[in-house]
């Protein structure tokens, strides 16, 4: 009995051990990411936002820029998030999960990182690398860093998908939106836009759409690659946007939710809030 209580005892140690150690080695991955992104950064002009510069876009574009930025608004270089909420992994089966997560995302060259922790049951968390980086796409899904469940990377569907992403959280670090900052927006009615923003070899459109009040309500892709069933497959995707707040002079959505749109209805995979957003501004 004393010999099983140590064995069992060591086995917990070694265990924590190796956890600590993948957690020290997923930071590690973090950093480097970051490091290359923070690198390939480019020179932003113009510095401010110029009510001029809205001029002649569509009119629900125009009534979106007047609401979440003011003249005179600095440009956005680089923003940093903490979110928290709830992630469903599963295909066939409503299970969510609930996450924490950090993001740095850089306004050019367009890039992004997202390292989330899904806690999947008590004590195992998958940790998670969304990732755009100087053109290409990479996901790496890892239980506790140690063992990789998933990994793919600079592919044309991911890259059009990490590109995807970038451009629809764009409400947070909104000067990213802008004609100066490459996108381009055709006109389809009162309430939504058509842009259109292009990375290299890779060109996304998205549709958006807004509120009454000039704030952006939503955002859909006709097609979004993504792995079902084992298989590689494009389906439409969308999300919507909510809890608008000003933070450093931008009104910005503080919640937001995405999924697939299946023809059965949308499978939302996404929910999640802002709990920390911090700026760094052209200078």
């Amino acid at each position: 009995m004393k010999w099983l209580v140590i064995i069992g005892v060591l086995i917990v140690v070694c265990l924590g051990l190796a956890i600590i150690y993948g957690k020290y080695r997923w930071q590690i991955d973090t950093d480097n990411l970051r490091t290359n992104l923070a690198s390939g950064r480019q020179t932003i002009k113009p510095k401010f936002y110029r009510q001029a510069e809205i001029v002649g876009l569509p009119a629900p574009v125009q009534r979106f820029f007047q609401k979440v930025l003011k003249d005179g608004q600095p440009m956005i270089s680089t923003v940093k998030l903490r979110h928290q909420g709830q992630f469903n992994m599963s295909e066939t089966e409503v299970k969510w999960s609930p996450f924490t997560s950090t993001q740095v995302a850089i306004a050019q060259r367009p890039g992004f990182d997202w390292d989330g922790h899904i806690q999947m049951a008590p004590g195992v968390n998958v940790f998670v690398h969304d990732t755009y980086l100087l053109g290409q796409g990479n996901l790496h899904a890892s239980l506790f860093g140690l063992f990789t469940l998933a990994k793919m990377h600079h592919t044309p569907e991911l890259n059009q998908g990490e590109l995807l992403r970038f451009f629809s959280e764009a409400a947070w670090y909104p000067t990213a939106l802008l004609p100066s900052q490459g996108v381009r927006w055709d006109a389809i009615d009162d309430t939504s836009a058509r842009g259109t923003l292009t990375d290299g070899t890779t060109t996304v459109s998205l549709v958006f759409r807004f509120n009454s009040d000039g704030t952006m309500e939503s955002f859909r892709a006709d097609a979004r690659y993504g792995t079902f069933g084992g298989k590689l497959m494009a389906m439409p995707w969308s999300g919507r946007f909510g809890d608008y707040a000003v933070r450093e002079g931008m009104c910005i959505p503080l919640s937001g939710e995405v999924g697939w749109e299946r023809p059965e209805g949308t499978w939302l995979y996404f929910k999640g809030k802002i709990a920390a957003i911090e700026y760094e501004f052209v200078s």
